[in-house]
């Protein structure tokens, strides 16, 4: 499954920048306002480790990353729930994806202009924050008229429906993102029909100078308190310095970088491990002579459906799985061997798949 996340934020704070450095693409990045029009999509690779490890004992004629598709959306300012600047596109633009990154600017720079005129990263974030909220409650305001009509006829369901919407629009009103509303089960499929903005996910980007690349700063912190009791992730990141490691050609010479920096990965890891995370999803892996690859699935999934991510035959006709745990195919360095330790699994369709898993599917169409 692709995960889609959203870049976000005011003009300015480094949201270019950054999405370049994370995809090597060629986005505009300027110092004025709605130097992005159009949303730029990159696609980065997710690093991980234990894909390296298991091509290195293999030997496979491809290996094959998992991937997060990053979009950087145009810059948002006051006003853009009425269509102000580009606002009408930039809320459009992040109804499509699976997860918010809000790049907030946490550091002083005299010659990048601010849209207005200081740094002052929690009133930056309580603007974005407060269009997407006018946004929503102006789609559950024309959910709860149609609502009201059909509990005019005396619907008991209809009625229920329409104290849960109204509960969620005053939750709004106060200034309290739908994410943090109890939903409950009965009222989950109207919750997702609505496709509110503040329901999504959100990882929140401290963009800091290089010398706070690790520690962050007092504009950073004063940040993180501010959105302590919100249900998402802070993560720091340096964009002039992702910049300057996605300059290098080896591995050798970015980690050098890395050290130089007191850093020990670059900000891309933190960013795609912060945004897994924040989706709840887990990588399992396929590894042969031909391909070893790694695969995305929600935590949670049964072995049919991550079958199904492969191909919807192998969820359809799925047999079984033959399982083998990421720690023991690397104590004993093969397949085989692994079988001969008596360490692989043969597991049926309610077996709950783990992170690190290297399965094969048994299946018949």
């Amino acid at each position: 499954m692709a995960l889609k996340c959203g870049i976000v934020g005011l003009p300015n704070v480094g949201k270019s920048t950054l999405f370049n450095a994370l995809t090597n693409a060629k986005a505009l990045a300027a110092n004025y306002p709605f130097a992005t029009k159009d949303p730029n999509v990159g696609v980065i690779t997710v690093p991980d480790v234990r894909l390296t490890q298991l091509a290195d004992l293999i030997n496979p004629q491809k290996i094959v990353p998992t991937t997060v598709d990053i979009v950087d959306i145009a810059g948002l300012i006051k006003g853009a729930s009425q269509g102000e600047g580009l606002g009408n596109q930039f809320l459009a633009n992040i109804r499509e994806v699976d997860a918010i990154v809000h790049v907030v600017r946490c550091f002083v720079n005299d010659n990048v202009v601010h849209v207005d005129g200081s740094v002052d990263p929690v009133r930056d974030k309580d603007i974005i924050d407060t269009e997407l909220l006018f946004k929503d409650i102006e789609v559950l305001e024309k959910r709860i008229e149609k609502i009201k009509k059909a509990a005019k006829s005396g619907a008991k369901e209809e009625k229920i429906r329409l104290e849960f919407a109204e509960g969620l629009k005053a939750h709004l009103e106060a200034g309290r993102p739908a994410r943090s509303y109890d939903v409950p089960d009965q009222h989950a499929d109207l919750f997702k029909e609505l496709y509110l903005l503040t329901a999504k996910p959100i990882l929140y980007v401290c963009n800091v100078d290089e010398n706070s690349a690790k520690e962050g700063n007092e504009l950073s912190q004063k940040l993180s308190e501010h959105v302590k009791n919100e249900n998402a992730e802070v993560i720091l990141i340096s964009a002039a310095i992702e910049s300057e490691i996605i300059q290098l050609d080896t591995d050798e010479e970015k980690m050098m970088f890395l050290e130089e920096m007191n850093l020990t990965e670059p900000g891309v890891n933190r960013l795609i491990s912060a945004s897994y995370k924040l989706l709840n999803l887990i990588t399992y892996f396929t590894a042969g002579e031909k391909e070893v690859r790694a695969w995305t699935v929600l935590e949670g999934s049964t072995a049919p459906q991550a079958a199904g991510v492969i191909h919807t035959d192998f969820e359809k006709g799925f047999i079984r799985a033959e399982v083998i745990k990421y720690a023991d195919y690397i104590e004993y360095g093969s397949e085989a061997k692994v079988k001969e330790a008596g360490k692989m699994g043969v597991e049926g369709k309610d077996y709950i798949v783990k992170d690190g898993d290297i399965m094969h599917f048994r299946f018949n169409v």
